[in-house]
């Protein structure tokens, strides 16, 4: 799981870097003042830099809120599904924290999908490794002219956070040097009888089945 915000090391470090940053900077400038041009250069460019750093690292400790580390395939929450009239049917979502939710569905089909963001080693090496967010919940029709017409509904799934780091991958190329991949996962089966459904996801997505008796007897 990621931490919470409040004890993010990716936000204390950014306090910390904006501090000194800041600091540095101010430093220099009182340098400039006292005619020391050399100590007024260095000391703003490694403020600054500082301060830059800083910034980043407050963008990631925001954006991955909402997020879960993931080193191999996890449960990502339980599902139980009842049909309750013809294409139309409830849902019941368990996530592991213990949290719930209820939803009526319309299609032949239960859809789920998530966005996985994949790190560079650079990153690795700060303790970022793969992590998802469940993003929607949904019906699905198998036939595409009611997937075109037929009554929609969409869940969002995902928290509500300032930084969507997900978003701003796919806007700046220069977050390449960061995270090696940014993608998204789906994964749907059908409703035809009251089932528990497990939802599992891996570093390759997610995966949506029955759960084995044996699961149910744990």
């Amino acid at each position: 799981m990621i931490a919470p915000l409040a004890s993010s090391p990716f936000l204390i470090a950014a306090a910390v870097l904006l501090f000194l940053g800041i600091t540095l900077t101010i430093a220099g400038m009182v340098s400039l003042v006292r005619a020391k041009i050399s100590s007024f250069g260095l000391q703003v460019f490694i403020g600054i830099l500082l301060v830059f750093t800083g910034i980043l690292s407050g963008t990631i400790a925001f954006g991955i809120q909402g997020y879960h580390a993931l080193t191999s395939e996890e449960v990502a929450a339980n599902i139980s599904v009842s049909p309750i009239a013809p294409q139309r049917f409830a849902a019941t979502i368990r996530f592991p924290d213990g949290k719930m939710a209820n939803y009526i569905l319309a299609g032949d089909e239960i859809y789920i999908d998530a966005h996985i963001l994949k790190w560079q080693p650079l990153a690795n090496l700060f303790g970022l490794h793969t992590a998802y967010e469940l993003d929607r919940i949904g019906g699905r029709y198998r036939d595409i002219e009611q997937e075109r017409s037929a009554e929609r509904t969409l869940q969002s799934l995902k928290q509500e956070k300032p930084v969507n780091l997900f978003e701003l991958r796919q806007r700046h190329t220069s977050l390449a040097i960061l995270v090696d991949a940014k993608y998204g996962s789906a994964t749907f089966i059908p409703v035809t009888e009251p089932t528990e459904l497990e939802l599992r996801v891996s570093t390759t997505g997610l995966l949506l089945r029955e759960k084995t008796s044996t699961n149910k007897t744990k």
